[in-house]
């Protein structure tokens, strides 16, 4: 059973989203979530510093303490339509915190005035941009939620198939990757779900794409070749809509050989992950990403401070990342 907070949380987040449709105003709704993101606060102790990389506006969110040479490239959610930097701020800041690492979140382009592909264009900019500079692969992670979950696996697809290197790990949180709609959680957690009703979908994923482009494995990664893709973390919630894209997800990197941890929350809804410090299941679930950060960037140490003519270290397989008990994991 959820905790009683989340209870409360999910009451009052299901009557927002009452009021909101496929033809409600981008505008309005961006200033709604820019004012309630308002009243929210950084973890403690995590600084903010304004950058811009690759003419892309971002924030950088550092922790006291924190290893500054590993990096997190998050990616926020919202449809693709909304979000940025101040609407991310407090979930990334304290994801970051428990990764012991810094943050970077770009304010990539929006629709529906800058449609697919201008957003993930930026992402990519972004990371290679990184790359360029003074961090290196090993030591570069990458996450997302909801759309940016979508987005950080379009933007892995592309940089693998560009042939650059990949980030030593990667974590989805909730992610959007079938913009057809076609998983069979769009019925079976139809009435589940506090937040999204599977009909609007389809109208809201044509604000950001061309529909002759709704299957192309970088609008909806789902439909895409997996193969070739860093350790992965995904967490989704048992009562969301958007549940099958994360098990087709999961099953699509298995058959191709990855190593992928599904994480499929009880009673949990669309990125719950972002009421941190409001309800205990957000701080859980935060702690499992910062702990699978910390544990695939320490490997990477390890694998690259091996002796000259040592073998390097045996390929893993599929585990649950020395996590402890997950709710559900695959």
């Amino acid at each position: 059973m959820i905790s009683l907070r989340a209870r409360l949380v999910r009451f009052m987040s299901r009557h927002y989203f009452k009021r909101i449709g496929p033809d409600s105003d981008i505008q309005e709704l961006r200033k709604s979530w820019e004012d309630l993101a308002g009243k929210t606060k950084a973890a403690p102790g995590v600084r903010l510093r304004e950058a811009t990389i690759a003419d892309v506006e971002c924030e950088w969110l550092v922790p006291e303490g924190c290893d500054e040479s590993k990096v997190l490239l998050y990616l926020h959610g919202g449809a693709y339509l909304l979000g940025g930097t101040r609407t991310h701020r407090r979930i990334v800041s304290y994801i970051a915190k428990a990764a012991g690492v810094r943050a970077l979140v770009p304010n990539y382009s929006l629709a529906p005035e800058n449609p697919f592909p201008a957003g993930l264009e930026d992402a990519i900019a972004v990371y290679s941009s990184l790359l360029a500079g003074d961090i290196q692969p090993r030591n570069l992670v990458i996450a997302g939620d909801s759309a940016g979950g979508g987005l950080t696996m379009a933007t892995l697809f592309s940089i693998r198939d560009a042939g650059q290197p990949l980030p030593a790990a990667a974590c989805l949180l909730s992610p959007w990757l079938d913009l057809a709609g076609e998983g069979e959680s769009m019925l079976t957690r139809a009435k589940l779900d506090p937040w999204f009703r599977a009909e609007d979908m389809r109208a809201i994923a044509h604000r950001y794409c061309d529909p002759a482009d709704i299957k192309n494995p970088l609008v909806s990664p789902v439909f895409g070749d997996a193969h070739d893709m860093p350790s992965m973390l995904i967490q989704v919630g048992d009562h969301e809509i958007l549940l099958s894209d994360a098990t087709r997800m999961t099953d699509k990197i298995s058959a191709a050989g990855g190593t992928v941890t599904l994480q499929v929350w009880p009673g949990m809804w669309h990125v719950w992950q972002y009421f941190v410090g409001q309800m205990p299941e957000s701080a859980t679930a935060i702690e499992q990403i910062g702990a699978f950060f910390q544990q695939e960037l320490a490997a990477q140490d390890s694998a690259t401070g091996n002796i000259a003519g040592e073998p390097p270290e045996a390929p893993r397989e599929e585990r649950n990342h020395g996590l402890g008990p997950a709710p559900t994991n695959r």
